[in-house]
C-alpha cells in the first residue's frame, strides 16, 4: 500500500486527527480516574467531595463526551485494523468511515438517556 493511502482525502485526515484526539482524551480520563480513586486512601472526606461533584449535570455532559470518545476510538480502530489487514480495506476505507460514523451516531443516540437521564431529571425535575 502506498504511503498516505490510509488517510487520503479530507475525511481520512479528520478521522486520523479524531482518532488521536480521542486517544489522548481517554488517556487523560484514565489518569484522572486513577488519581481520584487513590484519593480514597489519602483522604476519604475529600474523596466523598469529589464523588459528589461527579453527580452534577456538567459532569454528566463530560461523561457523555467520554462515551463519545471511547465509542469513536473503538469503532475507528476497528476500521483502521480492517484497512491494514484486509486486502480490499484501502479500497473501501471511505465507505467504512461513513459506516463507522453511522454506527457511532446510532450508539450515541442510544446512550443519551442512560448517560444524561439523571442530569435532565436533576435540572428539570422528574
Amino acid at each position: 500500500m502506498p504511503a498516505g493511502t490510509l488517510y487520503r482525502g479530507r475525511e481520512g485526515m479528520w478521522s486520523w486527527v479524531a482518532h488521536r484526539v480521542t486517544g489522548v482524551l481517554i488517556f487523560f480520563f484514565l489518569f484522572v480516574h486513577v488519581l481520584d480513586t487513590a484519593l480514597v486512601r489519602v483522604s476519604p472526606e475529600d474523596y466523598d467531595k469529589v464523588v459528589a461533584v461527579y453527580k452534577t449535570p456538567i459532569v454528566a455532559l463530560l461523561e457523555y463526551g467520554l462515551v463519545a470518545a471511547v465509542l469513536f476510538h473503538a469503532l475507528n480502530g476497528l476500521r483502521v485494523i480492517a484497512v491494514d489487514f484486509w486486502s480490499k480495506g484501502p479500497r473501501y476505507q471511505k465507505q467504512m468511515l461513513w459506516t463507522v460514523m453511522g454506527i457511532w451516531i446510532v450508539l450515541m443516540a442510544g446512550a443519551l438517556y442512560p448517560v444524561l437521564g439523571h442530569a435532565a431529571r436533576e435540572l428539570f425535575g422528574s
